[in-house]
């Protein structure tokens, strides 16, 4: 049976969300966003910290909550409406809590090779970019961030807000045995544009002189461009760009895309778009409590070879062994909303716990992620309100550009 009949949306949707990347803080939700919502607040009554692009939200008539201690806009009207936009056409987000850390000196590729579980050895092109974790010695997730290429002397990462402090003192405490410039760039906003028609918008408004490298970017490069820095990367299975930007441009770039036809969009419709394209949340979907292999990582780990990286020796071990959990699609076959925390239970194989949880616009199904007992497999019962509610185990992505890629 279908979780919602075409047309039918579920009370408040705007309150149906698993969680937002916070960042290295794990936020029980809903809870904790309905006392949020609760908690919005006017640009006079802030309690948190602001992006450059804060009070065009606030005269936008963005919702303001508490975002892992910034002031950011859940949503600016109709959260459904907003996801629509980037899958159908193009949205903006402002990510400028998101920290840029350049990393500058001879022996930056050799740090990252050993701090991140992916391989920077594979970055020879300049502006290519690759997804990573950087683990602790057990192999839990310190945090999972994108590091970029330019040259032999400096890398480019980007990380979670919440966890910046506590990356940053990692990799600092890293880097000073090989001589290693950390520079934390927070005097930078961000901008993702994301959706089919996003490129085509953002590049006719970006400063003539970064239109001609943005326009020729593969999937997963970046550019310099002066002070701005384009990527063709994001967080909702679209297409589109990651815009890095002086502080003080933000603002007058952000009212060109929005009079080029791009619509302003808030966290929450982030979250469904990410949930869909079968993106991880940090907080939720894996921590340091968990390893990349038992969170649908496994493809961003290179154990191949003899380079060491920190976590690699438990990751072997936990791989000869097998994982004994592991991250997997969920999609609700009733009525009712996934939510985190939710238990889930797979007849023999054991019992686990839904880790993100949405309804999804595209689908207009309940969809998550859970963490199962690695032999859980076909059709789970979830606890949803005190009812055990069927629900299939399926493969990530649930979505891609636009359409659907699981069986309903």
């Amino acid at each position: 049976m279908r979780a919602h009949r075409r047309g039918a949306e579920p009370a408040r949707p705007e309150l149906d969300l698993s969680g937002f990347r916070t960042e290295g803080r794990r936020v029980r939700w809903p809870a904790a966003f309905i006392n949020s919502t609760r908690r919005s607040r006017t640009a006079e009554t802030r309690m948190g910290r602001r992006t450059p692009l804060f009070d065009l939200h606030v005269a936008g008539g963005a919702r303001i909550v508490d975002f892992g201690g910034w002031d950011m806009p859940v949503g600016y009207g109709s959260q459904i409406e907003e996801h629509h936009a980037v899958r159908r056409d193009a949205g903006m987000f402002d990510v400028s809590h998101m920290c840029t850390i350049d990393l500058r000196g001879a022996g930056v590729r050799p740090l990252l090779l050993r701090l991140l579980a992916n391989d920077v050895g594979r970055l020879t092109a300049p502006g290519k970019a690759l997804y990573s974790c950087m683990l602790r010695p057990d192999g839990g997730v310190i945090d999972d961030l994108i590091a970029c290429f330019l040259d032999e002397r400096w890398f480019r990462l980007v990380v979670n807000a919440g966890t910046a402090d506590k990356d940053l003192a990692w990799i600092k405490e890293h880097a000073k045995q090989i001589g290693v410039a950390v520079v934390p760039r927070r005097d930078l906003a961000m901008i993702a544009v994301q959706g089919p028609q996003a490129r085509s918008k953002a590049i006719a408004v970006l400063p003539e002189a970064c239109r001609a490298q943005a326009s020729s970017l593969g999937a997963f490069f970046a550019a310099a461009c002066d002070e701005w820095f384009v990527s063709r990367t994001g967080y909702t299975g679209e297409d589109g760009y990651e815009i890095s930007l002086p502080s003080e441009s933000a603002p007058e770039f952000w009212q060109a895309l929005q009079k080029a036809g791009v619509a302003p969009c808030g966290l929450g419709a982030r979250d469904t778009l990410r949930l869909e394209a079968g993106m991880n949340l940090y907080g939720n979907d894996m921590d340091e409590t968990v390893s990349p292999l038992e969170s649908g990582l496994g493809w961003t780990v290179a154990l191949e070879g003899t380079r060491d990286f920190i976590g690699k020796e438990a990751l072997e071990r936990q791989h000869a062994a097998g994982p004994a959990r592991k991250l997997a699609g969920l999609l609700l076959l009733e009525r009712g909303v996934l939510r985190s925390h939710q238990g889930v239970f797979a007849g023999a194989a054991g019992e686990g716990e839904v880790t993100s949880g949405t309804f999804s616009p595209t689908l207009e199904r309940s969809i998550g992620f859970a963490r199962l007992p690695a032999a859980a497999a076909g059709e789970v019962q979830v606890d949803v309100r005190g009812k055990r509610v069927p629900a299939r185990i399926v493969k990530p992505p649930f979505v891609r550009n636009g359409r659907a890629k699981i069986e309903l």
